[in-house]
């Protein structure tokens, strides 16, 4: 459907208005707690793409692998080739590979003493917690605890916290939540497997 000229600059001059007036109230500066979580492809891919944007503004960004464990991974050696990075793999690999509760309650507190370190440290601007939420989900971690310190950061720090089963509590504390969920599948749709470049 076609449309008249004079209704289009009509439709356009409201839209222009309506997003001046959004910015005009929008004067708060802060960091924010952001949260990618859901069944759904591409939780991780939108932080590391927000870790690009901080990294093109010379922002220092710090990077915690919760579960991914270390196999070769495409983002962690791109990322790690830039100097205001610090990309920290600390997971043992997915938790039904390692079966063992006590090992990955060990690994989920070395890795959450790099990330109170970086919250700690001025230097960092952005911390992402990959695959946090799962971890919080299993209770390797205490929620509360987690929940407290995240609350406690800096004012200017931004963090994200990637990851299926996001807690109630944090999605109550975040500043910015996004539930990513699957319409359609390669994988369980097709048995196609994961692909280079696109899962990995």
């Amino acid at each position: 459907m076609s449309t008249a000229p004079s209704d289009h600059a009509r439709l356009t001059a409201r839209r222009k208005a309506g997003y001046e007036r959004k910015q005009a109230h929008a004067t708060v500066e802060k960091g924010l707690l952001i949260v990618y979580t859901g069944p759904g492809k591409g939780k991780t891919t939108a932080a590391f793409g927000m870790a690009l944007r901080a990294i093109g503004h010379g922002m220092t960004v710090g990077i915690v692998q919760f579960i991914k464990g270390r196999q070769d991974s495409a983002e962690r050696a791109v990322l790690s080739h830039f100097e205001n990075v610090d990309f920290q793999v600390i997971g043992d690999g997915f938790t039904w590979l390692t079966q063992d509760r006590e090992r990955d309650m060990a690994t989920a507190e070395r890795a959450w003493a790099e990330v109170e370190r970086m919250i700690q440290e001025a230097r960092y601007e952005l911390v992402i917690l990959d695959e946090l939420n799962p971890v919080l989900h299993y209770g390797y971690l205490d929620a509360e605890r987690v929940l407290a310190i995240l609350s406690r950061r800096r004012p200017e720090l931004h963090i994200v916290v990637t990851g299926r089963n996001a807690p109630s509590a944090l999605i109550e504390q975040a500043d910015l939540v996004s539930n990513i969920h699957s319409v359609k599948h390669p994988y369980r749709e097709q048995g196609v497997k994961a692909q280079r470049g696109i899962e990995f």
